[in-house]
């Protein structure tokens, strides 16, 4: 769940004065750059808080796939629910996800990461949806097609990358690696004539603001298609279920087809590709608890496409992989088509030259990767920041409304190397989050600790803080949940992210496939800082529109 979790923030009736904004540019509320944008609602807190140019034309909200009323009640309160029913509740859920897949490796076993089928438990999961705002899903929906468009054209402007990402090379090893890969492929003038893009934005709703403001947006690896789709069965079956006792509507619940609309974009790039010999090929790690989220994707390849997948490490294809003088990449004796990577987002993926190796020839073959590393770059940290800038937007977007769409739900960023922003967060640290240029959860620095990391970084005085941003702290509000991981359930006070996922194909003539594809809910407690779901701190959600 990224950067930007809080706990809770009490509403203002006045606003604080950013210190190093005039009451002039105060004044100015068009001053997007300004971080009293974002910053102001949040500055009196309780002490209690750790504080190819064409149009698009895929850019409209899906029609929803409910049977919505024009006012909506919100879901009962979790924490009204009495411990009998929640028993009941608990009972039902834990068989449903047995039966229908809602699984993972159990972590106290260590076959359950390497064999299929072998100590399989639940995954974490909310017994009662979340309560979200209609308004703000279509919201969310409304921008996915726009932040693919984004994606795909950042990735063409390798000058862009380059040098956005320049300072940022020299303070970190693994960004540095990726670049030189990048380096290569522009050097041979490597051209991806169809490119695939399966992303995941995530949000969170602003309590004070009310704004919906973009954590970050993933490119590579976005996890939970799978399970994310049963997820919202479940809680539909639960609602429907138990409708008399908690009085919910189940069809205000979206539908989620995350799982095949990947699987259908995966599909037409493999078609793409022209060969019905060739096979999908999972990037994997040697170790995955959360194989059956990659399982379910490969099923419906499977019986919905007639597609062929495998699964690789790294060093499995380093060892097993070869590149035939036409491009085609052969592993194992079998072509590939197209490359899906669910490994290799992390510098803990890289255990030695074997694996970094791999990466190299699977960016020389002529498969379709998802996602090349022009597309994995365009989704750092560094370039989010770089596209939240003034003016940076317009070098890629040419509607001007698009641009305000996706404008509208940035948070404050900022490189390190704003001086005055750094003074800011070192004197008040509880509003900014700082992140390093890293996916996968338990990353990100908050409160006292981001004044202890700007001080040391501003001590080693090397150019070492380019390996982070800042991004403006989020203060979601606290909600009631009750969550459920191991077969115990419990009552808790809760924050959530919001993840929406995009699929994006275009060959050489003309996009393919642009639209919003689902969605993803994690639900977390409201202590908790980090909150990614396979990394121990969140659990899966689906939500209530109200």
């Amino acid at each position: 769940m990224g950067s930007g979790c809080s706990s809770p923030s009490i509403s203002l009736t006045t606003i604080a004065t950013s210190p190093f904004q005039s009451q002039e540019s105060l004044s100015n509320s068009l001053n997007f750059y300004s971080p009293t944008r974002f910053l102001e609602p949040h500055l009196l807190k309780s002490s209690k808080i750790f504080i190819p140019k064409f149009p698009l034309k895929c850019a409209k909200v899906p029609k929803m796939q409910t049977q919505l009323e024009d006012s909506a009640k919100p879901i009962v309160d979790p924490h009204d629910i009495d411990s009998k029913l929640v028993q009941k509740l608990a009972n039902d859920a834990l068989v449903w996800c047995s039966l229908r897949g809602l699984l993972v490796g159990d972590r106290n076993s260590e076959r359950s990461g390497t064999v299929p089928g072998v100590d399989m438990v639940h995954a974490p999961v909310a017994l009662i949806p979340m309560s979200f705002p209609e308004s703000h899903w279509k919201q969310a929906c409304e921008v996915a097609p726009i932040f693919n468009e984004l994606v795909d054209r950042v990735s063409q402007d390798g000058e862009f990358l380059q040098q956005s990402l320049s300072r940022t090379r020299k303070a970190d090893p693994f960004t540095s690696r990726l670049l030189e890969i990048h380096s290569k492929m522009l050097e041979i003038n490597k051209i991806e004539e169809i490119r695939l893009g399966l992303h995941r934005s995530d949000y969170m709703l602003d309590e004070q603001t009310k704004l919906l403001l973009q954590i970050e947006l993933n490119t590579i690896s976005s996890s939970f298609p799978g399970l994310s789709c049963l997820v919202t069965e479940l809680h539909r079956s639960l609602l429907q279920q138990y409708r008399e006792d908690i009085a919910s509507d189940p069809n205000r619940i979206p539908a989620n087809n995350a799982v095949n609309q990947f699987a259908e974009a995966l599909a037409k790039a493999w078609n793409e590709y022209g060969d019905p010999r060739a096979v999908i090929i999972f990037v994997v790690q040697a170790e995955e608890r959360n194989m059956y989220d990659q399982h379910w994707l490969s099923a419906s390849l499977r019986e919905r496409h007639q597609v062929t997948t495998i699964r690789k490490t790294l060093a499995e294809i380093d060892a097993l992989g070869e590149l035939q003088q036409d491009g085609t990449l052969v592993v194992d004796g079998q072509a590939v088509a197209v490359i899906y990577f669910r490994a290799g987002y992390a510098p803990s993926d890289y255990h030695s030259e074997s694996e970094w190796k791999a990466r190299l020839l699977m960016e020389q073959s002529r498969a379709v990767k998802c996602p090349s590393i022009s597309y994995h770059l365009a989704g750092s940290k560094k370039i989010q920041q770089e596209l939240a800038k003034p003016n940076v937007l317009e070098r890629f977007l040419e509607n001007k409304d698009d641009i305000a769409k996706l404008r509208k739900c940035f948070a404050g960023l900022w490189s390190l190397d704003e001086s005055d922003i750094v003074k800011d967060a070192i004197e008040r640290p509880e509003l900014y989050v700082m992140k390093p240029q890293r996916e996968g959860g338990g990353n990100n620095i908050y409160g006292e600790d981001v004044r202890e990391a700007l001080l040391k970084l501003q001590k080693e005085g090397i150019g070492s803080d380019a390996a982070y941003i800042l991004m403006q702290r989020i203060f979601p509000k606290i909600s009631h949940s009750i969550l459920m991981r191991e077969g115990i359930s419990h009552k808790e006070e809760t924050i959530s992210e919001l993840g929406i996922y995009g699929t994006y194909l275009r060959n050489k003539t003309e996009v393919l496939i642009n639209q919003q594809a689902g969605y993803l809910m994690r639900t977390k407690v409201s202590s908790s800082d980090e909150g990614g779901v396979a990394a121990g701190f969140a659990v899966l959600d689906s939500i209530y529109l109200v």
